[in-house]
């Protein structure tokens, strides 16, 4: 049983049925905006006076009002006295919005009962010290769990400053990604590959090698048409967010007549500081960016972009929740320097045999002792195929 406590008080009480009841309505409404709200967090919240839902909200995108303004709205008149359930902290600072804090002074709510607190530094307590000012009554960590796993990017960004870092792969079950010849459309089904269309319209950007643009001439969008069906109904296409690609391109061979720049959303290509002195001068649309970071040089000599210094650049920009899609030499490499949070494999029913493309590239893996851990969240059958979710063990 998690505990009801008063950041004014010591004293210690149990949460209510009713409690739990109200708080997962807000979880629920919070979910609704995985899809739209990044990079900001998702929220939700429940108003109830004298036992009756009087207002619900949820934070549907950034710049608009958040969760707890929403339920007021819808609560009116009802609000005053009433008890407020929200998913987060309410914010105590002006942003691109006012502070919701003080939105719930201003209705006279008698009580506000809180997942967990904002990791935000400029929150962090300061929403529940000037509720609790107000004469308002709050509590803290109902459903702590359940709010946790809704904002890991946030989370991450708020707390160790860099973004939440998932990496999707598709493999046969003898762990190859492609034929010799780079064949690999399609090792997964049709479903397996909504559900990464779901993973990506999750995402704040996309991270992906040159060589996975230039293999298949993929673009790296969310394609609304291929999302599950619960997705469409629920989002319709001119509200879905692209999120932003981002593309490494360390030997300038991208040019802008590949298929990813006909799409007009947010492109960054990365690019090292010392620049290649045979380039192409190359016009690029508005939407793209180009970007020098830092190199370092390998266990091999080889000189390579410094992926820490990307992850730092993206987390600099507000970018939480990053989705890896690309080759093996790519993949294996974030994973050899320990920036991947979270490993999604989608595994088919077929063999390619020992010729095929394995799975991960990883040379400065020697012996067993060195093996990368990881914890198996969760599996599950999406069409024919297996969706492994795991989770990489800190050292």
């Amino acid at each position: 049983m998690s505990n009801k406590v008063s950041p004014n008080s010591k004293v210690t009480t149990s949460f209510s049925a009713d409690d739990y009841r109200y708080m997962q309505r807000a979880i629920q409404l919070a979910q609704q905006g995985v899809y739209t709200t990044s990079p900001n967090p998702r929220v939700g919240c429940v108003i109830v006076n004298q036992g009756e839902i009087v207002g619900e909200g949820f934070h549907q995108k950034a710049g608009k009002a958040h969760a707890e303004v929403n339920a007021l709205k819808q609560a009116g008149n009802l609000a005053k006295g009433a008890t407020a359930y929200v998913t987060l902290e309410p914010c105590s600072h002006f942003g691109r919005t006012p502070p919701c804090a003080e939105a719930l002074i201003q209705a006279q709510i008698s009580e506000v009962i809180i997942a967990m607190v904002d990791p935000n530094p400029q929150v962090a307590g300061n929403g529940i010290k000037r509720l609790n000012k107000a004469g308002i009554k709050t509590a803290v960590g109902l459903l702590n769990e359940q709010a946790l796993a809704l904002n890991k990017g946030f989370i991450q960004l708020m707390t160790l400053k860099r973004p939440y870092v998932r990496l999707k792969m598709a493999a046969s079950l003898d762990g190859k990604t492609a034929m010799a010849s780079g064949e690999s459309k399609w090792i997964t089904g049709k479903l397996a590959r909504q559900d990464v269309q779901r993973l990506r319209a999750q995402s704040c950007a996309i991270i992906c090698g040159a060589n996975a643009i230039l293999t298949d001439n993929a673009k790296m969008s969310v394609r609304w048409h291929e999302l599950p069906d619960d997705i469409q109904a629920q989002y319709p296409q001119e509200n879905l967010r692209q999120p932003i690609r981002v593309i490494i391109d360390t030997q300038y061979r991208l040019t802008p007549e590949l298929a990813v720049f006909q799409q007009p959303s947010p492109i960054i290509i990365v690019r090292l500081t010392t620049p290649l002195t045979c380039k192409k001068i190359q016009q690029w649309p508005s939407f793209v960016e180009q970007i020098y970071l830092e190199s370092q040089t390998d266990s091999n000599n080889i000189v390579r972009l410094n992926l820490q210094s990307l992850l730092s650049y993206l987390a600099q920009i507000g970018l939480n929740d990053i989705l890896i899609e690309t080759g093996t030499n790519l993949a294996g490499a974030f994973v050899e320097q320990n920036l991947v949070d979270e490993f999604i494999l989608y595994q088919a029913p077929k063999l390619l045999g020992n010729e095929g493309k394995s799975l991960l590239f990883m040379p400065s893996l020697k012996k067993l002792t060195e093996a990368k851990k990881l914890t198996i969240k969760e599996t599950c059958m999406i069409g024919e195929d297996l969706r492994i979710t795991t989770l990489f063990k800190k050292c």
